[in-house]
């Protein structure tokens, strides 16, 4: 006997001027525990495509989940240097025909075509792209040289307090999540995303818009692993200490080694390892 009837199917991807969406964000499961199982609605976490325009120019689509949507513009501009000087932020707009397209203005021109290129390069490699661009990053940000210290009971805090700040992934247990931390433990501001690089994106992206930048002073918590997308964008923000409950991959501890970022990983219960830059972790 079948478990799940025949009713079409909730939360299916649905065509909108030519842009996929969710059109829900429940489904139906089966749930199974031992040998029993059941049927029950279950919430999803939303994803949806952004397009994202610099003045009035499309510049790229990225996958989110919706919300904050001007912070993420604005820190993915920054993290790819299209954004140089918080102050050349200019209006951010969003299509009343399309919720999903938003059209980021900045008060400074862009100086050459060189810029754009170096986007659509950026943002359609995997990411692992070489000696090339590690050479590029190291030219174009200079190492963090932050002298603040965590101490590590604080650090052993963090995971539980990022946890209660998560209000989707409480919900539906599929969102990633990143907190920005002054050294004291206190929680600056929280997102989520489906993507862990998005929500980063948007910490940074807030922190330009309430001039918290640069951010010095303070440390990035994420929920899932260290990549090198997320070191890169941490040293653009010139955050100079990175913790998650998961490992860092190899090239994120090299590029935090050579940049002078702390990077801090396996964060659980009163338990870390800490793989570059240990003393600003204190007793």
């Amino acid at each position: 006997m079948a478990l799940i009837d025949d009713a079409p199917e909730q939360g299916s991807l649905q065509p909108e001027r030519g842009i996929l969406f969710s059109a829900d964000a429940t489904a139906t499961v089966v749930r199974w525990r031992d040998a029993q199982s059941d049927q029950r609605p279950d919430l999803l976490a939303p994803e949806a495509p952004l397009e994202i325009r610099l003045a009035g120019r499309p510049l790229t689509v990225t996958m989110r989940t919706p919300g904050h949507d001007e912070e993420l513009a604005a820190g993915l501009l920054f993290a790819q240097e299209l954004l140089r000087d918080p102050a050349d932020l200019g209006p951010i707009e969003r299509d009343p025909a399309q919720p999903n397209r938003i059209d980021v203005s900045l008060s400074a021109v862009l100086d050459s075509e060189e810029r754009w290129r170096r986007y659509t390069y950026a943002s359609s490699s995997c990411g692992i792209c070489g000696v090339e661009s590690l050479e590029a990053l190291a030219l174009t940000a200079p190492p963090v040289t932050s002298d603040v210290t965590v101490r590590i009971a604080t650090l052993y805090d963090l995971p539980e307090r990022l946890r209660a700040a998560q209000e989707s992934f409480g919900s539906t247990g599929g969102t990633h999540a990143a907190g920005l931390f002054d050294s004291d433990g206190r929680l600056l501001v929280a997102r989520e995303d489906v993507g862990r690089h998005n929500a980063v994106d948007k910490v940074v992206g807030h922190a330009l818009q309430h001039g918290l930048m640069p951010l010095d002073h303070c440390l990035l918590m994420v929920s899932g692993r260290i990549s090198y997308e997320i070191v890169q964008k941490a040293l653009m923000a010139r955050l100079p200490i990175i913790a998650a409950v998961s490992a860092p991959t190899n090239l994120a501890v090299h590029v935090a080694r050579a940049q002078g970022i702390t990077l801090a990983g396996f964060l659980r219960g009163h338990h870390v390892n800490v793989y570059s830059h240990p003393a600003r972790i204190c007793a």
